[in-house]
């Protein structure tokens, strides 16, 4: 390995979602605080946002502005750069990544650049998989961003309002019963039940008509058993029209098309169905699998190449032994940064990565306020054991408060907390505004 390889100096990390934030943060205080690196994070939008919690943001139920995290100061506090940025290809003869212009409501707010590495992260994360459906790109709503979720919202809060006016019905379809649907739809049924508690035309929570629409034999399929039965009952008791084993044939301005040929008529569309790796990397030379997801070794160094890693949601490793790649979660992801954080700076010095091994900690979804369920993990005295209810609901939150202590550290983490406390004590419940 040559001395460049040895001793990197510019590690550049293309993607701020779960695994990038966290690993730029923690290569910032290791490497970045002493000199021993200087840690760039490219990513086009400038906050984060935790992405298991987008279809809260969607439906209006949790605040945006109090939960993002801002690129640019949270860098300035943990020592690394954040530059604005989209990925459009890679020279890897070089070592320079291409960013494409960014442009913001019709106006350039930076032209094409270069950027240096002499390692490079690719965390670019994932999204929807359209399956190349007819229509869909032209008439849906897509949740995979901050902007995608607050765009939607936009639109819910005006056929809400218009609901409150006029009598209208709500009519929602969202294809794809994963966790992002299963979850948003028991949101949005908990946002409209919220928003008639502020008026005195309660009847509004009869009139939201809501379809999910699932291809699998069952909603959330990547689940135990147990957890899709609990869900579909809990949802359906809600008034919610579960739909398994249909597949969607097209999108319109009005709804969806069915293989069977039944139509489903939805004003507001959503599609939230399947994965594939996000944009950016499609044309860069790297050895991707069939989703676009670059193919990594164990010790996460994409595969054929020397200093470009990849984590999260956009890289595919199949485990030893197994058949599958690991899925595509925040748990997931989550622990690829801490390896790779941990394991990056020997690995600078000349020593090996050591494999990446999973630990599978459980699996949870969370039906907004009225229920939660999911299993735990393959250790422990009860392990792989289902649960459900208040205790279910207090392990998801604490997933979110995990991710926020990783990032920010036990005081600040608190008063995070602390003050979302009391903004609850004397805000909406809801996006009003």
């Amino acid at each position: 390995m040559s001395a460049l390889h040895r001793h990197p100096r510019r590690i550049v990390v293309v993607g701020g979602g779960v695994a990038g934030l966290i690993l730029a943060t923690r290569l910032g205080r290791a490497l970045g605080a002493t000199g021993h690196a200087a840690i760039t994070l490219v990513d086009r939008s400038p906050t984060h946002v935790w992405k298991p919690m987008l279809h809260t943001i969607a439906a209006g139920t949790w605040n945006i502005y109090q939960q993002q995290v801002q690129y640019l100061t949270h860098a300035r506090a943990h020592d690394f750069s954040y530059v604005p940025g989209e990925l459009d290809g890679i020279d890897r003869a070089a070592r320079r990544i291409h960013l494409a212009p960014i442009r913001l409501e019709g106006e350039t707010v930076a032209e094409a650049r270069e950027l240096a590495y002499d390692t490079l992260v690719l965390a670019l994360g994932s999204s929807a998989n359209d399956f190349g459906t007819p229509g869909v790109n032209e008439h849906c709503h897509w949740i995979d961003s901050q902007a995608q979720a607050d765009a939607f919202n936009r639109r819910l809060r005006a056929h809400v309002a218009r609901s409150f006016v006029n009598g209208n019905y709500i009519d929602v379809a969202i294809v794809g019963g994963g966790a992002t649907g299963v979850e948003l739809a028991a949101e949005m049924s908990r946002m409209v039940e919220l928003a008639a508690s502020y008026g005195t035309e309660t009847s509004i929570r009869q009139r939201l008509r809501l379809t999910l629409l699932e291809g699998a034999p069952r909603i959330l399929n990547a689940f135990p058993e147990a957890v899709s039965i609990s869900a579909s009952a809990q949802l359906r008791g809600l008034g919610i029209d579960v739909r398994t084993k249909v597949r969607v044939m097209a999108a319109d301005a009005k709804g969806f098309v069915l293989e069977s040929g039944e139509r489903i008529d939805a004003a507001l569309k959503v599609w939230a169905a399947g994965i594939r790796a996000a944009n950016g990397i499609a044309d860069c030379g790297l050895e991707l699998n069939k989703l676009g997801q670059v193919v990594v070794t164990p010790s996460l160094l994409v595969s054929g190449e020397d200093c470009i890693f990849a984590v999260g949601d956009c890289a595919s490793l199949i485990p030893h032994g197994a058949e599958r790649p690991l899925p595509s979660t925040a748990q997931v992801a989550n622990q690829q940064a801490l390896h790779l954080a941990r394991h990056l700076p020997a690995w600078l010095s000349g020593k090996q990565v050591p494999p990446f091994s999973f630990r599978d900690l459980g699996a949870l979804v969370s039906l907004s306020d009225y229920n939660a369920f999911g299993t735990l993990g393959r250790f422990g005295f009860f392990r792989g054991g289902f649960i459900k209810g208040r205790f279910a609901q207090l392990s998801h939150a604490l997933l979110y408060r995990s991710h926020q202590l990783s990032l920010h550290g036990p005081s600040r983490a608190a008063l995070l907390w602390l003050a979302e406390r009391i903004n609850a004590l004397v805000n909406p419940k809801i996006r009003i505004s």
